[in-house]
């Protein structure tokens, strides 16, 4: 569009005329950089692999959540199948090839980098192998975008698993750390507190909410009934109701919010 080769042209160009025809907002201001600079597709493809980040972790949750261990989601048949040697597991495939191909993602990133590392100014032939890795990672990233809306709603949700294992009394430590601060207690002795509870409670065999309120007392006089209120997971959910916390009236509102701000195209 006027650059030339790296010097621009002699001959009188309108180059703002030919950016408006071919749909550009503005022209570049030098000449040299706009043959030379790539950065356009090292930002796009920083940002696909960012993408592919963040569907690589969603699909290591789902993968650890299926496994028998958690039990907590299991994958329809359309995007998961049968072990070839173990009858009873079902292989999270979908979910595992996003994870793995998200690799591809960061290695087209890496590889145009390292193109760029080592040319001197103005073109050089090395640029066209942007292709490849650009339009490798568009294939890959609308395949795994276009997958997980289809996926997700027909993973099957075992309440009954998840509710179970967030009912598990020592999951509120830092609720009962949280108790003792509400009532006056630097939150490093209650830290320390609580810690000692936990190390009696594991070496016992038992489970917090099953602490006796005076041996609870032994530790600090503050504690009294109401502590039985801390081991309440309900409770807990709602009393966390800054911004950005997972009560169930912020999730809702954060839920509202997206798909409002996905509606508007932001």
């Amino acid at each position: 569009l006027g650059s030339g080769a790296l010097a621009g042209s002699t001959i009188v160009l309108d180059r703002e005329l030919i950016a408006r025809e071919l749909g550009f907002a503005r022209i570049s201001q030098n000449s040299l950089d706009a043959v030379s600079d790539r950065d356009f597709v090292c930002e796009f493809l920083f940002c696909l692999a960012m993408i592919g980040m963040h569907l690589s972790r969603l699909s290591e949750d789902l993968i650890i959540w299926s496994t028998s261990e958690f039990g907590f989601v299991e994958f329809s048949e359309g995007f998961s199948t049968g072990s070839s040697l173990m009858p009873q597991k079902k292989n999270p495939d979908m979910a595992e090839l996003t994870r793995g191909r998200t690799g591809r993602l960061y290695g087209n990133l890496m590889s145009i980098l390292t193109t760029l590392k080592g040319l001197p100014s103005s073109y050089n032939r090395d640029l066209q192998e942007d292709k490849e890795a650009l339009f490798d990672s568009v294939d890959t990233i609308s395949a795994a975008l276009e997958l997980f809306p289809a996926m997700l709603p027909q993973l099957k949700i075992n309440r009954e698993r998840m509710e179970s294992a967030a009912n598990d009394p020592n999951l509120l430590a830092t609720d009962l750390a949280e108790y003792l601060v509400k009532k006056g207690v630097p939150f490093r002795e209650a830290h320390e507190i609580v810690g000692a509870l936990v190390a009696n409670a594991v070496a016992q065999g038992t489970k917090l909410n099953a602490i006796a309120l005076a041996d609870l007392k032994k530790l600090s006089p503050l504690f009294d009934v109401d502590v039985v209120d801390v081991f309440d997971v309900r409770r807990s959910l709602v009393a966390r109701r800054a911004i950005g916390a997972p009560s169930p009236e912020n999730v809702k509102a954060q839920i509202k919010a997206w798909h409002e701000r996905i509606g508007r195209g932001d």
